[in-house]
């Protein structure tokens, strides 16, 4: 994804070949570090310039890097805040730069991030774009990496290059210049404030704060912070409500309470579709943010030495309300259903994922503990129905 980008601007790029979730932290941190050291071994890499990037999951392991890692000197955070922001001190300062869109749940988490990162000094900035949890185009990580180039111009780490600061400061102004025609003038702002906090190194940026003064007077801007405002807020209950429920239901195995679940599933789907331009963003954000908090949950339970059945039964059950075309959790509840015997749990979710569009004939009939299930008239019946032709054979008496 970056390899564009680094082309542009002159970058090494390296990754150790296997970085993953089934090794230990300690181990990938070990193999991120030999990864640089070798690549400053056997090319011309400049020890004080060396930067972490990732996305999403990746981009909280890059963020973590300078806690155990010597010389890292920025991190590109694309769509990740950071894990524990008590680790940040002023004594072991970087470069962030985030890089996040507005639907994207972690949005919020890395405004916040910004709030503290400013508080302590550190130099910063927050690329926002108008998009959900997705990797960011080129144009965007290649403003990432200028940012970067500009900082050490400033700083004296590279030589100053007055041409290069005009054709950036030019790019950015043009970047704002489409997002104000666009109406997008919130994120016209943030565009604003990177360049102030960019600029300001290398040149006097009064035009800046004149842009952004007159921006802030719009009657359009000041409707939609206010909208931002509320959406955010509101936000901010709805989090805590879900955090709260979920804990609750999990330690209960509250199956009751799915119809509540499924209820503020159509509600934040009633956001998305309503005309309120940051409730629609609110809506995304909700909906990946509770997505989120489900996985964490089902990983929080399978890594438990005695792993609770009944509370993943639970969690799948849910996952499959609030990701209703993930069908892996309808599979994961008809084999947690069938261990248990619980025929009429699993087949109801059989026959709710192939009203949803499960096709996959092969994988149903692979399931893990169905072997008792699969031969009942109940089950093939079901899958005759919607996919016409069962395995077993249906005999009626």
């Amino acid at each position: 994804m970056f390899k564009n980008a680094a082309e542009q601007e002159g970058y090494i790029l390296a990754s150790p070949n296997h970085i993953n979730d089934t090794i230990s932290l300690s181990e990938n941190m070990l193999r991120t570090g030999r990864t640089i050291e070798s690549t400053v071994r056997i090319l011309p890499v400049n020890t004080s310039r060396i930067y972490v990037a990732g996305f999403s999951n990746g981009g909280r392991f890059a963020n973590i890097t300078p806690f155990f890692l010597k010389n890292i000197n920025g991190i590109i955070s694309c769509g990740a805040s950071v894990m524990n922001p008590e680790m940040l001190s002023s004594k072991n300062r970087f470069h962030f730069i985030g890089v996040v869109g507005k639907k994207d749940f972690n949005y919020t988490e890395l405004l916040k991030l910004q709030k503290i990162l400013h508080r302590l000094k550190f130099q910063n900035q927050l690329i926002v774009f108008d998009g959900g949890q997705e990797w960011p185009n080129n144009d965007l990580l290649h403003t990432a990496l200028m940012r970067f180039n500009l900082s050490d111009m400033a700083k004296g780490a590279i030589p100053k290059d007055s041409v290069y600061v005009q054709k950036a400061y030019d790019e950015d102004l043009r970047r704002f210049s489409v997002l104000r025609g666009q109406l997008k003038l919130l994120i016209a702002e943030k565009v604003l404030d990177e360049m102030l906090s960019v600029y300001r190194l290398h040149q006097n940026t009064d035009s800046l704060k004149e842009l952004k003064k007159n921006l802030r007077k719009e009657r359009l801007y000041r409707a939609l912070k206010r909208n931002e405002n509320a959406a955010l807020f509101k936000e901010s209950l709805l989090k805590e409500d879900y955090l709260y429920y979920l804990d609750e239901d999990v330690l209960t195995y509250n199956y009751n309470n799915l119809g509540w679940w499924n209820y503020q599933m159509s509600e934040l789907d009633k956001f998305i579709q309503g005309g309120n331009t940051a409730e629609k963003a609110m809506g995304h954000r909700l909906f990946g943010f509770v997505n989120a908090l489900i996985e964490d949950n089902i990983d929080l339970v399978r890594s438990e030495k005695q792993v609770d059945e009944e509370a993943l039964l639970f969690l799948n059950m849910l996952k499959t309300i609030t990701e209703p075309t993930d069908f892996d959790h309808y599979l994961k509840v008809i084999s947690l259903a069938a261990k248990n015997e619980d025929f009429g749990t699993a087949i109801f979710y059989l026959e709710e994922a192939l009203k949803k569009g499960f096709k996959d004939k092969e994988k149903l009939y692979a399931v893990e503990h169905t072997a008792l299930l699969r031969i009942t008239p109940e089950f093939n019946k079901v899958v005759e129905k919607y996919l016409k032709d069962a395995r077993y054979e249906v005999i009626e008496e």
